[in-house]
């Protein structure tokens, strides 16, 4: 398997130019990251953002998922074996207010090419995909050289799998097919509507696209998927892994995230006030966005 990359949000270094060319905006859907392709020995197979599924680790119910439509997804990977499907599956998770019809399918949003090494774009993937009967995230514009502004509106439209009367959704996802960051690696971007929201709401008290406070960046900026993931394994040299040991796995990241990064967010913020309190639960926050297999 390879795993999934991280989304970054629209102002962070590791997207930084993005927004010029050709722009694909996608809704952003709130269910549970997962893959299904052809392993070495062209079987099919199925995994959650971190590991292979099985029979006892199905990933709320993907792995059954699977292979209950072992014929529809073989359809198409039959035809395309260097193919590997990246999309949602739809469990409850933080937003409640998709349509009861949605609930339980998965959603394709990326298809990466092993034998090229890249991203397919949109209209490369969809036809195939929709044809063997499979779900695919639409796109719900293609913009030259978007501003930030128009892109808002983008995601006060999206209603997708929404159910009527329930407002708009998590946010929208930005990609461009030709980019490539400063690091030569292909990231996609994000807007989003509903993270942090709580938070948010009690400092601001702003219900729509939320003002983002100092801590919020702090925390999307310096919790990245690569920190958890290694100190989670640093927890494992020690001893097995369970849910006992997550206050300490949150601890864990405070206290680095303190010790060793607090002159670099200083120099990067330009000395701001911080409210540690807030910052402490936008790190917990962000721990829960990236981990989700854990939460």
């Amino acid at each position: 398997m390879i795993k999934y990359q991280h989304i970054e949000r629209v102002g962070n270094d590791e997207v930084d130019g993005i927004l010029v060319g050709k722009v694909y905006v996608q809704p952003k859907i709130d269910g549970a990251n997962g893959q299904i392709g052809l392993d070495e020995a062209g079987a099919l197979y199925c995994a959650s953002r971190n590991q292979v599924l099985s029979e006892a680790v199905t990933n709320q119910g993907f792995w059954n998922h699977v292979w209950d439509n072992a014929v529809m997804y073989l359809a198409y990977l039959h035809e395309h074996p260097a193919h590997i499907l990246y999309g949602e599956w739809m469990v409850p998770h933080s937003l409640k207010t998709y349509r009861a019809t949605a609930w339980r399918k998965f959603y394709v949003f990326d298809v990466w090419d092993t034998a090229a090494e890249k991203y397919l774009p949109y209209e490369d993937y969809a036809p195939a995909l929709e044809a063997c009967g499979i779900e695919v995230v639409p796109v719900l514009a293609v913009i030259h050289n978007p501003t930030e502004d128009k892109l808002l509106q983008y995601v006060q439209a999206n209603t997708y799998l929404i159910e009527d009367g329930k407002g708009c959704g998590e946010g929208i996802v930005l990609k461009n097919y030709a980019f490539a960051n400063r690091y030569g690696r292909t990231t996609w971007a994000k807007i989003v509507r509903n993270e942090f929201k709580e938070e948010n709401r009690r400092t601001f008290g702003s219900p729509g696209v939320i003002m983002v406070s100092t801590e919020s960046r702090i925390a999307e900026q310096y919790v990245t998927a690569g920190r958890l993931d290694k100190i989670k394994a640093k927890m494992q040299e020690a001893g097995p892994w369970s849910s006992r040991r997550i206050p300490e796995y949150l601890n864990r990241v405070w206290h680095e995230l303190i010790t060793e990064e607090m002159w670099n967010i200083l120099k990067a913020h330009k000395n701001p006030t911080i409210d540690f309190k807030l910052l402490n639960r936008m790190v917990i926050a962000r721990i829960k966005e990236l981990d989700r297999e854990t939460f």
